[in-house]
């Protein structure tokens, strides 16, 4: 699980070297990565370029279907209530994140809300390293 939210802080860190918010994101099934993403708000000046929608549609693409039967989503920070949308939509299976998101995450309050969305959901995955890097991004950006 590790190598997988190893493979979500190195898109962390592409975001970060383009001075979006570093969050990072990708799709695994069957044991392996189907898709990649990470924010790309600033550059696309697009709202909704998440890391995790990025990799939802990514990953339809991949498939060629909307629907993501047995996939997990790892992210490194909790999804947002628009991204929850999103992986509730495309069926996805189990996320795993790194950092609660205060402000804005839901994907377990989302996750029992809903009738027959069994999300299984898995938090806390390379804390550290999830924290460190948004933490360092909005240190500098406040200097």
């Amino acid at each position: 699980m590790n190598k997988f939210m190893f493979e979500a802080l190195k898109q962390a860190n592409k975001a970060y070297k383009k001075r979006e918010v570093p969050i990072g994101a990708i799709i695994v099934k069957n044991n392996k990565i189907i898709s990649r993403a990470y924010n790309k708000k600033e550059k696309s000046k697009i709202a909704t370029h998440h890391a995790e929608i990025l990799a939802i549609n990514k990953a339809c693409k991949k498939l060629k279907n909307w629907r993501l039967i047995d996939c997990t989503l790892y992210v490194t920070v909790e999804p947002c209530l628009m991204c929850c949308g999103a992986i509730i939509q495309s069926r996805i299976k189990k996320v795993v994140y790194g950092i609660p998101n205060k402000n804005y995450g839901g994907i377990e309050s989302v996750s029992n809300s809903f009738k027959n969305t069994n999300i299984i959901v898995e938090k806390g995955i390379m804390e550290s390293e999830c924290l460190s890097i948004l933490q360092k991004f909005f240190n500098e950006k406040r200097n």
